[in-house]
């Protein structure tokens, strides 16, 4: 069985960029075909195993660093791990990268206008961070480097988003197109 890490990048949001709705419809697609995932989902990891990190960069490379770690063990036991978190800043995806094998990390970012993002923000975070009320929001007043070379990019059609399944079946041609989706 191949051993792949995907590893899903959003633009701007946690919530509202659709990377945990992609990462399910994504798994659910990659079960109806009998392949093993699983999601690691930025959200749940900061109530448990990232807990005590914050949202300072320092904090940020080190929750990104633990979710590559524990991906990677998903990996190594042979699942698809799908990884869904905010990962705004470049280096810290590159060494997430140089944990796997090359052909073993696939990087799909989820180019969508910030517009977007706050249409779709169900939580009011984006009009936190736009009054001051939190500091160091992703794509307000942090930085989000966009990848160099991901593997996949998904982006709006005419102004409009694609639907999740849609999203995942970009992700499913791109691993059946590269033989990762093939019985071994």
């Amino acid at each position: 069985m191949n051993m792949i890490k995907i590893r899903l990048m959003a633009y701007y949001s946690s919530e509202n960029k659709g990377k945990s709705t992609l990462a399910c419809s994504l798994s659910r697609e990659l079960h109806s075909r009998g392949k093993l995932s699983y999601i690691l989902d930025g959200d749940n990891l900061r109530h448990g195993l990232n807990k005590n990190l914050g949202f300072k960069p320092e904090d940020r490379t080190e929750n990104i660093r633990r979710v590559g770690e524990v991906a990677k063990l998903f990996a190594d036991a042979g699942l698809i791990c799908i990884a869904s978190l905010i990962s705004p800043y470049r280096k810290d995806r590159d060494a997430c990268r140089a944990m796997l094998p090359d052909a073993n990390f696939i990087e799909v970012f989820m180019n969508m206008p910030l517009e977007l993002c706050e249409a779709r923000d169900t939580k009011g975070l984006y009009k936190l961070a736009r009054s001051g009320k939190i500091k160091g929001f992703t794509g307000i007043d942090d930085p989000y480097e966009p990848p160099l070379s991901c593997e996949i990019e998904i982006q709006q059609k005419d102004g409009v988003c694609a639907a999740p399944g849609a999203m995942a079946g970009q992700v499913v041609s791109y691993l059946e197109e590269k033989g990762y989706l093939q019985c071994q």
